[in-house]
């Protein structure tokens, strides 16, 4: 199953193909969504929307609470089946929301679920072992540990070869890199948070 998740930061000025997805629509996000693409649920805690959401929330949650609507939203689209992830909205506005949804793609990798976060600007996701970079050819690839160190065992197909390399957590090693290839890909046994230029 596949879940896209709205959330209220800078909005998503592409297309969002929702076509057998579950539309999951965070809080304020609803004002640059609705008429943009299909909801099919609308959940938060409704402190920052100004328009009334259609279809209406089925539950309302208290502003003052541990976890983000993003979160909320993240572990209902997982509960109800999803292994595929599209988060939009993530990027812009607050920025202690931008580091938080990087959590977010972290905490759906450690569930088993794919999670990609697509701004404006780029495609971001959490991913270990053998990382495909399928179809990137001419594009940045920013690759970061997260949460800890990360060795890379082998990579092919980039500007700058890691093979092998240990990315330390708190340096910026791994940053812009180039796909030279259509068929690129790392391997690391660490989860790692992956960036694409999409500009």
């Amino acid at each position: 199953m596949r879940a896209v998740i709205l959330l209220n930061g800078e909005p998503y000025r592409g297309k969002i193909d929702a076509e057998g997805a579950r539309v999951y629509c965070c809080d304020g996000a609803y004002d640059w969504a609705h008429g943009k693409v299909r909801i099919d649920e609308n959940l938060g805690d409704f402190d920052s929307v100004t328009l009334v959401p259609d279809p209406p929330p089925a539950e309302i949650y208290p502003s003052e609470k541990n976890d983000t609507d993003g979160e909320i939203a993240l572990y209902r689209a997982i509960g109800a089946g999803a292994d595929y992830v599209e988060i939009y909205g993530g990027g812009g506005g607050r920025e202690d929301h931008f580091v938080g949804n990087l959590h977010l793609l972290c905490a759906a990798h450690a569930r088993g679920v794919f999670a990609v976060m697509r701004t404006n600007y780029a495609q971001i996701f959490a991913a270990s072992g053998m990382i495909r970079l399928d179809g990137f050819k001419g594009k940045t690839i920013s690759i970061t540990p997260f949460g800890g160190n990360a060795h890379i065992i082998q990579s092919g197909g980039l500007k700058y070869p890691l093979n092998p390399l240990d990315l330390t957590y708190g340096s910026t090693r791994g940053i812009s890199n180039v796909a030279l290839e259509d068929e690129a890909f790392i391997e690391t046994k660490e989860r790692v948070l992956v960036f694409v230029d999409d500009i």
